[in-house]
């Protein structure tokens, strides 16, 4: 009886969603703008592309990929100490690309802007440790 119950939890273990920032990301792996770096000036709708080394791209949802993650777009806000342990909202500031996107169109208002890049685990959670890119700031035309 006491294996049985062993055997059992272990599988449940195994079956259950990683807690909060538990998805494990390779060393080495790097999130990163392909057609913008910091400082550039840009006009309105910015293309943005999305570079990752070290990882692919699955769609949100997707938890059998192992090493894999999707992008979520960060404008004008920072990601950081707590928040890296939770879900990324879904905002104006914090954009979503559940479906395994690599670039966006996006508008933004004339003025200077902060961007960032997060790759997020199959429920919207930064790995461990966490893939993002620098924070660049971009000057809209």
């Amino acid at each position: 009886m006491k294996s049985s119950l062993i055997a059992l939890a272990a599988s449940l273990a195994f079956a259950l969603p990683a807690a909060a920032g538990e998805t494990p990301a390779p060393d080495g792996a790097k999130l990163y703008f392909i057609n913008l770096k910091d400082g550039d000036t840009v006009k309105s709708p910015v293309l943005i592309q999305f570079g990752l080394a070290g990882m692919g791209v699955a769609p949100a949802g997707v938890d059998d990929k192992e090493n894999t993650g999707h992008h979520h777009l960060i404008i004008d806000e920072a990601i950081e100490g707590e928040e890296l342990d939770e879900p990324i909202p879904a905002d104006d500031h914090h954009k979503h690309f559940g479906g395994g996107q690599t670039e966006t169109s996006i508008e933004l208002t004339p003025g200077i802007h902060t961007l960032q890049l997060v790759l997020g685990d199959w429920t919207h959670i930064p790995h461990n440790p966490p893939v993002m890119s620098e924070k660049i700031t971009v000057t809209v035309e």
